[in-house]
C-alpha cells in the first residue's frame, strides 16, 4: 500500500506573513506548490493537511483509478460522437502534464518516472448494435484529429482478443462488439506523484504541516488572509496569515470557500458520491491484461461511473481494478464526518440542491440500485467485461469520496456538473478547486490557469519558465500531427513510457 513519507517540517508560527498557503495535501496543492517553487522560489509557502500523511484522500492510488485522463477512452467526455471538442481539450491538457513531469524529471526534481507513471493502452469496448454504431462514429470523428489519429478500431473478435485476451475468452461470439485502442495511454500513481511534487516545494523552503485542519478563513482590510484551525495531534489551535490562499481540500473545498465569504460560490452546493472497486492481485490474471478499458455508463448512472477494467501499478505491484460501484454517504471526504454535507447547506443553495435531485430521478434510482446491489450482482458486471472471472480472485475495496459540484442555473434552478471548476475571488487572493475528474490528470493546466488569473502582475515574468517547462502553453500540441508525434516521443523517452 502506498505510504507517503512527508512529515511535519516545523511548528506553525504566527509570523511572518506567508506569501502562499496551500490548504490540503493532495495533487492540486502539490502541483501548484511545485510550479511556484520553479517560478518564484523565494516566496514563503506552507501546506496544511488535516491527516497525518499527504495524498491520503482522492490522490491516494487506491482512492482513484489512476487513469491519465486524455480523452482517449472516456466516452462520457464525448456523448455526441460527432463532437470531439471536450475530448480534444482534455487531451491538450494532459500533454501539458506530460511536459511538466518531463521537465521536472530532466531537472532532477522528480524521481525515476517508474515511481509514478507507466504505459497502459487506453481502450473502449461496447456491446450491442446501438453502442457499436456510437463507437464507430466516435472513431470516425477522432481519426482525423491529430491528437487521436493513432487510435485503432475493430469489430473483429480476434483482433480485440489480441488487444485484451480477458475480454473475449468465454464470450458468446455472436454478440456485436467493438473496441478502440490507443497504445500511448498511461496509468498514474497520483499518490506517489503528489509526494514527489511536495518535495519539490520543500526543497526551496516550503513547510508542510500535517494533522493541521483549517477551520476558518477571514480577510482583513489590508487584504491579508487569517487562517485558523486546529492541530489534531497536539490538540491545539493555530493561526497563520497569508497573502494568497489556495483551497485544494477536495470535498471540504466548498465549505472553506463559504467560510471565506466570497460571493463567487453563493448558491453552490455539493453532492457526494463514493465508490467501491473489485481488485485482484492474482499474478496469473494480472499478467494477461495490459490496458485500461472503459465502456458506456449504465442508464441513469453519473458520467463518473462508467465501468472500466484497469491495469494498476502501485509501489511496483501490478493489480487489476474493476468498477466503480457507486456508494453514498454524507461524508465529503473518505476520512470525513457524517455531518459534512449538512455543514455546506445554506439558505441560498438548499433549493438548488433539491432542484437537482428532482431533475435527476434516474440518478437517484441508480444510486439506490447500487446500494442494494449484492456482491453477486456486482460480480456479474465484472463478468460482462471478463466472462471467465473467478470470484475467489477478487475482493472489494473502498475508493475515495467525490463531492460533485451543484451550481445555480437560471433555467433549471440548479445543475449537477461532472468536471472540475477553478473558483477565484477576493481580487485574486484566494482560489479553490471544486468538482472531480479529470482534475488530477490536468492539474498543471489548471494551476497555470490559476497563476494567470490570480497573479497577473507576476505572470509575465513567469512566462519564460512556464513555457520552457510546458511548450504546449505557447503552441498547443494538437494543432499539427508532427507536433503531436514529437511531443509523445520526447515525453515518452524521459518518462520511460513505451
Amino acid at each position: 500500500m502506498h505510504s507517503p513519507r512527508i512529515t511535519n517540517t516545523k511548528s506553525v508560527a504566527p509570523e511572518p506573513i506567508l506569501d502562499v498557503a496551500l490548504i490540503g495535501g493532495g495533487i492540486m496543492s502539490a502541483t501548484l506548490g511545485a510550479i511556484l517553487a520553479k517560478v518564484q522560489p523565494d516566496w514563503s509557502m506552507a501546506m496544511f493537511e488535516r491527516l497525518d500523511v499527504i495524498a491520503a484522500e482522492s490522490s491516494h492510488p487506491w482512492n482513484n483509478a489512476g487513469t491519465g485522463h486524455a480523452g482517449l477512452c472516456e466516452l462520457n467526455y464525448m456523448p455526441d460522437p460527432t463532437d470531439s471538442a471536450k475530448a480534444e481539450q482534455i487531451a491538450e491538457w494532459f500533454h501539458l502534464s506530460r511536459q511538466f513531469w518531463t521537465a521536472l524529471v530532466t531537472q532532477g526534481d522528480l524521481p525515476e518516472p517508474a515511481a509514478f507513471v507507466h504505459s497502459a493502452p487506453h481502450m473502449d469496448v461496447v456491446f450491442g448494435d446501438r453502442d457499436v454504431r456510437y463507437l464507430r462514429q466516435r472513431f470516425q470523428t477522432l481519426r482525423s484529429v491529430p491528437l487521436f489519429s493513432a487510435m485503432q478500431y475493430s469489430e473483429d473478435p480476434a483482433v480485440i482478443a489480441e488487444w485484451a485476451p480477458l475480454l473475449m475468452e468465454g464470450r458468446d461470439r455472436g454478440e456485436p462488439i467493438a473496441a478502440t485502442r490507443y497504445a500511448a495511454g498511461t496509468d498514474v500513481d497520483f499518490g506517489a506523484l503528489t509526494e514527489s511534487l511536495t518535495r519539490v516545494m520543500v526543497e526551496v523552503g516550503a513547510q508542510v504541516h500535517l494533522s493541521h485542519e483549517v477551520t476558518g478563513l477571514c480577510r482583513d482590510a489590508e487584504g491579508i488572509w487569517t487562517i485558523t484551525g486546529r492541530n489534531r495531534k497536539a490538540k491545539q489551535r493555530f493561526t497563520v496569515r497569508a497573502r494568497f490562499v489556495f483551497v485544494g481540500a477536495g470535498g471540504y473545498a466548498l465549505k472553506l470557500l463559504q467560510k471565506a465569504r466570497i460571493p463567487e460560490v453563493r448558491g453552490y452546493a455539493v453532492f457526494p458520491f463514493g465508490a467501491q472497486f473489485l481488485r485482484t492481485d492474482n499474478p496469473e490474471v494480472v499478467a494477461r491484461h495490459e490496458a485500461k478499458i472503459y465502456s458506456q455508463a449504465a442508464l441513469g448512472a453519473p458520467p463518473m461511473s462508467v465501468p472500466h477494467l484497469d491495469k494498476r501499478i502501485v509501489d511496483g505491484q501490478e493489480s487489476l481494478l474493476f468498477g466503480p460501484y457507486a456508494t453514498f454517504s454524507t461524508r465529503l471526504l473518505k476520512h470525513g464526518q457524517l455531518s459534512d454535507l449538512f455543514t455546506t447547506l445554506r439558505l441560498g443553495n438548499i433549493v438548488v440542491l433539491l432542484a437537482v435531485g428532482l431533475q435527476n430521478i434516474g440518478l437517484v434510482r441508480y444510486l439506490i440500485g447500487q446500494l442494494l446491489s449484492t456482491r453477486t450482482r456486482k460480480f456479474a458486471q465484472l463478468q460482462r467485461f471478463y466472462p471467465n472471472a473467478r470470484p475467489a480472485d477478487w475482493h472489494l475495496i473502498h475508493a475515495g469520496q467525490r463531492a460533485q459540484l451543484v451550481k445555480p442555473d437560471p433555467r433549471t434552478i440548479g445543475v449537477l456538473t461532472f468536471g472540475t471548476e477553478l473558483v477565484t475571488g477576493a481580487e485574486g487572493t484566494i482560489a479553490g478547486l471544486l468538482g472531480a475528474s479529470p482534475g488530477a490528470s490536468t492539474a498543471p493546466a489548471i494551476m497555470t490557469g490559476l497563476l494567470q488569473r490570480c497573479f497577473p502582475t507576476h505572470h509575465q515574468e513567469w512566462e519564460p519558465t512556464l513555457h520552457e517547462m510546458m511548450p504546449g502553453l505557447t503552441t498547443p500540441v494538437g494543432t499539427e500531427q508532427q507536433r503531436v508525434d514529437d511531443t509523445y516521443a520526447l515525453t515518452a523517452q524521459h518518462l520511460a513510457l513505451s
